[in-house]
């Protein structure tokens, strides 16, 4: 997939604000700290269309970027971060639940986990509130290029374990820097907006 053009759409808390229309979905979820803004940024090819911050925590609101003029990128608040206070991590947590619950743009669902350890409690709870859902998904192992060659097959095989990744689920280990297996997530999002 080659990016022509990006545009930030805005920022939205509710689903009747969220941009109008028939276009498809792809929406951005995980953890804090799994490098959410730095995955957008690179697989958009964009140096700061997301805004990076050493301070997790940063995004709450539901975030934007139409691509190529055929499909949103949504970037959702992140989870699992304590220093958020509990009724600000409920209310995100019932934001992103109206979303994907409700959205019918919603096309795909890209996981984000770190790809050098297993996922955590909050991954788990999250895949399978997708699978419960039946909410297409696509896990994606950021930053493999911190794993040796030699041990990413071992840390594959802990994600998809833990996970219990179902068998037509896809995962794709994935390096913001080096931009490794950005081919292989793109066939992915093409198939699903389409």
């Amino acid at each position: 997939m080659i990016i022509h053009s990006v545009d930030f759409k805005g920022s939205h808390v509710e689903l009747d604000k969220c941009p109008l229309g028939n276009l498809p979905e792809i929406v951005i979820a995980g953890r804090s700290n799994v490098g959410k803004s730095s995955f957008i940024n690179s697989f958009l090819n964009r140096k700061n269309i997301a805004h990076t911050s050493g301070k997790p925590g940063k995004t709450q609101t539901l975030n934007f970027y139409l691509v190529n003029e055929l499909f949103h990128f949504v970037d959702v608040p992140g989870y699992g971060y304590a220093k958020v206070s509990k009724k600000d991590r409920e209310k995100f947590g019932l934001m992103i639940e109206d979303y994907l619950l409700n959205r019918e743009n919603l096309r795909l669902v890209i996981l984000l986990v770190d790809f050098r350890h297993a996922p955590s409690e909050d991954d788990y709870l999250m895949y399978n509130f997708l699978k419960s859902y039946n909410i297409p998904c696509l896990v994606v192992g950021t930053k493999q290029d911190k794993v040796s060659k030699n041990q990413r097959n071992k840390h594959e095989r802990i994600i998809k374990d833990e996970l219990k990744l179902h068998s037509d689920d896809y995962f794709i280990g994935y390096s913001s820097v080096l931009k490794t297996n950005l081919d292989a997530v793109s066939k992915v999002i093409e198939n699903y907006i389409e």
